[in-house]
């Protein structure tokens, strides 16, 4: 069985997923609230039907580098020149952040190895 690096894994944006870059480069996230128990809160607690995520920092930095070429090594690379120490524990962070956006919905894999 062939044991993959997660460093090794590219990922992208899926292609449903509505998201917007401000001018001053700050990722906004559009997730729709889908499902029974949202409707019911839409309806009788006025929540709204479409929540706006918004990144900043390293994560508006990140997401826009998400684009189904890089590896997530090269996006760590990425980062670190711009963030430098700041950055650190690189990789560390910088899975927790890929995994979580996965679990989301937001993003998927398209391989996990070169």
């Amino acid at each position: 069985m062939k044991n993959n690096n997660f460093l090794d894994y590219v990922f992208k944006i899926n292609d449903n997923l509505s998201w917007t870059l401000s001018d001053s480069g700050e990722v906004t996230i559009a997730m729709e609230n889908k499902g029974f128990t949202n409707r019911i809160a839409q309806k009788f607690f006025k929540k709204p039907a479409v929540s706006h995520i918004s990144l900043t920092g390293m994560g508006s930095f990140i997401f826009p580098l998400i684009d189904g070429k890089k590896t997530v090594y090269e996006i760590g690379q990425l980062v670190k020149e711009e963030y430098k120490e700041k950055a650190e524990p690189l990789y560390e962070r910088l899975s927790l952040f890929l995994k979580k956006l996965e679990e989301c919905g937001f993003i998927s894999v398209v391989s996990s190895s070169k």
